[in-house]
């Protein structure tokens, strides 16, 4: 893959037309740090239940085929234990089998994530990559906006031969229902490997190359605020982080 250093691109905020779905959620004990706040595993896991809930209530064909090919989280101010919290979330941009799920957080105690997904939709017959159809369009497309958006990898996924090794043995609980690891778990090596990145402010940015199954045993490299999860010969994601200075500093 060739590297593309490409700008952190701004997430676009909600728009004022089209269609939005809004999911009230409380920070629960199982989803915090030690010092209470909202650990990025638990992050994603809302981000995935609130897109699949606005997909089965949209009424599109195919709500459930779907896999995730980059995500990007903005922490600009932590959640913390039993804070109420709203999310929003909408299509923010369209691509020919793929579209762009952005979701605004936000708390009553103040705090502010901000997360963009690019998901891919799949034939439930083959596996493969499948048309977005009309029906999708009318649903989602106009709170795009007219945005189209790319499938394209940005991170470059060479690891350096002086990456620290971390090994990671996937566990039952750790797949999905498509027998991969899911989404969520690989946040949970961001934040095993990464310090600071647990409930900070930043941004990370993560990209699946390959999915992992049951009974991988995974080697985390990382070097500074990079990580690559390599199932053997293979990265099957990478990540990057940029923390920021202060919270609610973007």
């Amino acid at each position: 893959m060739e590297p593309d250093p490409a700008p952190e691109e701004a997430l676009v905020e909600v728009p004022a037309e089209g269609r939005t779905f809004r999911h009230g959620r409380r920070v629960r004990l199982g989803d915090v740090t030690p010092a209470g706040r909202l650990r990025l595993d638990a992050v994603v896991r809302y981000l995935q239940d609130v897109a699949n809930d606005d997909a089965y209530d949209s009424g599109i064909d195919n709500p459930a085929a779907w896999v995730v090919r980059r995500t990007v989280v903005e922490v600009r101010h932590p959640a913390e234990l039993r804070e109420d919290l709203e999310l929003v979330t909408f299509c923010s941009g369209l691509g020919p089998s793929w579209a762009e799920r952005r979701t605004s957080i936000r708390g009553a105690a103040g705090a502010r994530i901000e997360a963009a997904a690019l998901w891919v939709q799949l034939d439930p017959s083959t596996g493969r990559p499948q048309r977005l159809d009309a029906n999708f369009a009318a649903v989602y497309g106009p709170s795009a906006l007219g945005r189209a958006v790319r499938a394209r990898l940005r991170l470059d996924d060479r690891v350096p031969g002086d990456a620290a090794s971390h090994p990671f043995a996937v566990r039952a609980a750790d797949l999905d229902v498509l027998g991969h690891v899911n989404n969520a778990v690989y946040w949970a090596m961001v934040a095993e490997c990464l310090d600071g990145a647990d409930g900070e402010p930043g941004r990370i940015e993560l990209e699946h190359l390959h999915p992992v199954g049951a009974g991988a045993d995974l080697v985390l490299r990382h070097l500074g605020d990079r990580l690559w999860v390599c199932d053997g010969e293979r990265v099957a994601a990478t990540a990057r982080r940029v923390l920021f200075a202060e919270p609610g500093s973007r």
